[in-house]
């Protein structure tokens, strides 16, 4: 009995925590807690019981993207066409970055993260596309000089720029591309 108790407070959280991150993608940091309960389909109770408050909740889906960020470049490490690998990961951290709208700024502005744990997480990231970069810098897809701090400052500063307009992930990608081809033409 105990078991399936657990089994079930297991699904549970999982439920609620996907179902947040789905909310958070479309309204925000602002995604109501009840509506989330509501979609997942338990009481307001228990996700309570999960995530006592909206920190709990915000900081669980922060701390699972960065994860499946950082699974997602542990996955392509190896692909042969290392300069594909490493621009569908950019490309995975900008739409994060826009699904994730308001959410960096409500955990500032509420002091509900600390410095520390925003550093920590950059650090994350950096760690995980490093060897992507690595490989595709050996396979001359990059140049040698380029870092991953500047690939995660690059992407938050797109992520930046376009976080009010209408379709921030889609105008991320764009910045991005446009930020791969360059400016200038060839030739």
């Amino acid at each position: 009995m105990a078991d399936q108790q657990r089994a079930d407070a297991r699904r549970n959280y999982a439920r609620i925590l996907a179902v947040a991150e789905q909310e958070v993608a479309a309204h925000g940091a602002d995604a109501s807690l009840e509506r989330i309960a509501r979609v997942a389909g338990v009481g307001s109770a228990t996700v309570r019981r999960h995530f006592p408050g909206r920190r709990a909740l915000l900081e669980a889906v922060f701390r699972e993207r960065i994860e499946s960020l950082c699974a997602r470049a542990a996955a392509s490490a190896d692909a042969a066409d290392a300069r594909a690998a490493l621009l569908d990961w950019l490309g995975g951290l900008i739409e994060y970055a826009a699904s994730g709208r308001g959410m960096a700024e409500a955990l500032a502005q509420d002091r509900l993260v600390e410095p520390d744990q925003v550093s920590a997480c950059a650090v994350k990231l950096e760690a995980a596309v490093g060897p992507l970069l690595r490989r595709a810098a050996q396979q001359g897809a990059v140049t040698s000089d380029v870092t991953p701090a500047d690939l995660v400052t690059l992407v938050t500063g797109i992520a930046l720029a376009t976080e009010h307009h209408g379709d921030p992930a889609a105008e991320g990608r764009r910045l991005l591309d446009l930020t791969v081809r360059g400016v200038s033409p060839t030739g």
